[in-house]
């Protein structure tokens, strides 16, 4: 999966801007405090690429429920994709655009991803649904590509459009093993503007096969008048390094070497988004802490209610963990993970919605065991190497998501652009002194509130 962030030199990076160390590191140091704005100016300098529209059907029978109608779009790849890894990489990001046929202002209720059937099923990683707002609808359209869809790696979505576009573009679900139906809390839906377009991004793990896939995706529908409060996924980055075992060596235990492999397996963005996310955690990017256990503190910029959380790691992952204000008298466990399980990544819808104000702080933490890297049957054909946030299922990440809704219960949607969220922001080393975090810490032992 690949967070939602606002980091400015992405931006740059997709408009093939040249970089020192300056360009990226100080965008990193306004983002520890605030998602760092997209101008016109960037975004207009980024060309867009062929995109794949497949027909979503709305059904006529659709269910009551809660006394709103349910209308429930269902889509299916026209013909089976089958995965190709690039670059000598073992991984297939594919995105597709999907049409609902929305004529109304809608919220999504519940939605489900299909990873096929069959043997293919285990080649899929994960799936996310990224909304393209009316304003996008045309050049998309424009640049369809009769159906073949296009290659996805990294943050935007639409290849070539840039990060700037990738943040007009919100998460509406998110699919990894094990998911299943994804029900909203009640009272919850998520914005579905009418005309809009969906891309479904699909990351396919090559070291699981490569045989033909044909994914399906159906959403549940209600009316904007049905008053629900609008969720936004707000994701939670923080970035492993974890060095080879010790009595593993390789020439890819070298951290450097790792990130040259990471760049030529994805491009240049990898490198980048590794550094910054260093920097924006409050982390030394040219020598991060290393370690099994990796942290980064967020803050909140705005108030509302956290409904529900999810983790996700890749295979290496152990335990994982998300906690309101810590190290605080106030100190939250909104999730607890004590035994991750790559093939049970469930999303937990809150028992009680937790109230958030601006300044409050947020860490995620990961744990991981990286002598599974040696166990496994699918990563143990890899030759041994650093473990780095990577795209690839041999590489790793540490992501927790959280939804939100604002205060008011009868908020007011923008649905020209309804993005939402808490505005969160990386607390770093931009409040006072460095605030390095050690990748080594222990996670908190409480548990899911």
């Amino acid at each position: 999966m690949r967070p939602h962030v606002g980091i400015d030199f992405g931006v740059m990076l997709m408009a093939g801007a040249q970089f020192s160390w300056d360009t990226v590191y100080a965008p990193c140091m306004r983002v520890r405090r605030r998602f760092a704005a997209m101008t016109a100016a960037a975004v207009a300098t980024v060309s867009i690429v062929a995109l794949a529209v497949v027909p979503i059907t709305p059904s006529s029978a659709a269910p009551e429920a809660d006394h709103a109608k349910v209308t429930v779009l269902t889509s299916t790849a026209k013909t089976p994709y089958t995965p190709q890894a690039i670059n000598g990489g073992t991984d297939d990001y594919h995105c597709t655009l999907i049409d609902p046929k929305a004529t109304h202002n809608s919220f999504i209720v519940s939605s489900q991803f299909f990873p096929g059937s069959g043997p293919s099923v285990k080649e899929v990683h994960h799936a996310i649904l990224f909304l393209v707002p009316p304003n996008l609808v045309d050049a998309a359209r424009t640049a369809d590509n009769g159906g073949q869809g296009w290659t996805c790696f990294g943050e935007p979505p639409v290849l070539g459009k840039g990060l700037g576009q990738f943040l007009s573009m919100p998460w509406l679900s998110a699919w990894a093993p094990g998911h299943g139906k994804d029900v909203m809390p009640v009272g919850t839906g998520t914005p579905l503007p009418a005309h809009s377009l969906i891309i479904m991004q699909v990351h396919y793990n090559l070291l699981s096969g490569d045989l033909p896939v044909k994914p399906r995706a159906e959403l549940d529908t209600v009316a904007a008048s049905t008053g629900l409060r609008p969720t936004a996924i707000q994701p939670l980055v923080s970035t492993p390094n974890i060095p080879c075992p010790s009595g593993v060596t390789g020439p890819l235990c070298d951290r450097k070497a790792e990130i040259a492999d990471l760049t030529k397996r994805f491009g240049t963005y990898m490198a980048l988004f590794d550094m910054g996310m260093e920097a924006i955690c409050g982390k030394n990017p040219s020598a991060p802490p290393e370690g099994n256990t990796t942290t980064c503190v967020w803050h909140i910029a705005k108030s509302g209610y956290i409904v529900r959380v999810a983790p996700h790691m890749h295979l290496l992952g152990t335990a994982m963990s998300i906690t309101l204000n810590p190290g605080t008298a106030h100190a939250k466990s909104l999730m607890n993970v004590p035994r991750y399980n790559f093939d049970y990544q469930k999303s937990i819808n809150l028992n009680k919605w937790v109230k958030v104000t601006a300044g409050e702080t947020v860490k995620v933490s990961c744990t991981y065991n990286p002598r599974l890297a040696q166990q496994l049957p699918s990563l143990r054909k890899l030759p041994p190497h650093y473990i780095t946030w990577g795209d690839g299922s041999s590489d790793e990440m540490c992501l927790g998501l959280m939804w939100e809704v604002p205060t008011a219960a009868h908020t007011q949607v923008d649905w020209s652009h309804p993005t939402g969220g808490l505005n969160i922001g990386a607390v770093g080393s931009g409040h006072g002194a460095p605030a390095w975090e050690h990748s080594d810490q222990t996670p908190p032992s409480t548990t899911t509130g």
